[in-house]
């Protein structure tokens, strides 16, 4: 039970896994108002660092599930090293099958809405974790361009164009699921060149350490051939942020 060896590469150095920049990270914190003692469910966490620095700088308490026993050991690091392990606790396990003991003040997927096959399933995941009037966020891509050709679909990620929405159908979206959409907080090409970026010197760094590695073709590939797709397409063509939901 674990994640493919390859993310735990990309995403080495990584403290977000996503394309919030730390201060849009604590500018969505802030938004939300969050009060102490608050309590957080957070599905996919990853390397816990929302959890970790709501925790501190709001005194949240949660929880964070995630797949990879390696960025949860991570997580656990980093709760230790910011003097919140009494506050937040994370569990190595499947997120879409996690449902917390008792109903909490916000549940959140932040970029793996695939745990409950695309945003309505997760939600309602989510919601079997929320108490009535709680809050809900999904961290999801969308089309930022109408991308021209099957290619820049691709290069994307997506497999066909439907895979995202653009930004008003993804908030018309989460409307028919029957949601107001109170807050979000939209990465931007900077923020996505960090995130990416990033990921291409842990690869660097990880080939130049482990050259005889099975996986070390696939890393090799991936390197040389990504920067460019990225400038291309993705830079472009796709956008991602944050939403916090309430049920109506």
């Amino acid at each position: 039970m674990d994640i493919e060896r390859i993310w735990t590469i990309r995403e080495s150095s990584h403290r977000i896994q996503n394309p919030l920049t730390a201060d849009k990270l604590a500018a969505l914190g802030q938004a939300l108002d969050l009060q102490p003692k608050a309590s957080v469910l957070d599905l996919a966490s990853g390397a816990g660092e929302m959890l970790c620095t709501w925790a501190s700088a709001h005194g949240i308490t949660g929880t964070g599930v995630d797949l990879s026993s390696v960025f949860t050991r991570k997580a656990r690091a980093r709760a230790a090293e910011l003097n919140v392990a009494g506050q937040v606790t994370f569990v190595h396990g499947y997120a879409s099958s996690y449902v917390a003991d008792a109903p909490v003040d916000l549940a959140a997927c932040i970029g793996a809405t695939w745990i409950g096959d695309g945003v309505a399933g997760t939600t309602a995941l989510l919601e079997r974790s929320l108490r009535p009037g709680g809050l809900i966020l999904i961290g999801e891509p969308y089309w930022r361009l109408d991308p021209p050709d099957q290619a820049a679909v691709e290069g994307c990620g997506a497999s066909g164009k439907a895979d995202f929405r653009s930004l008003p159908e993804l908030l018309g979206h989460f409307g028919d699921l029957g949601f107001d959409v109170v807050e979000m907080v939209l990465a931007d090409q900077d923020s996505w060149d960090r995130y990416q970026a990033a990921q291409w010197f842990n690869m660097r760094r990880w080939l130049d350490e482990n050259p005889g590695d099975e996986l070390a073709a696939e890393v090799r590939a991936t390197l040389a051939a990504e920067p460019a797709r990225y400038a291309r397409y993705g830079r472009e063509y796709l956008g991602w942020g944050v939403f916090a939901l309430m049920r109506r």
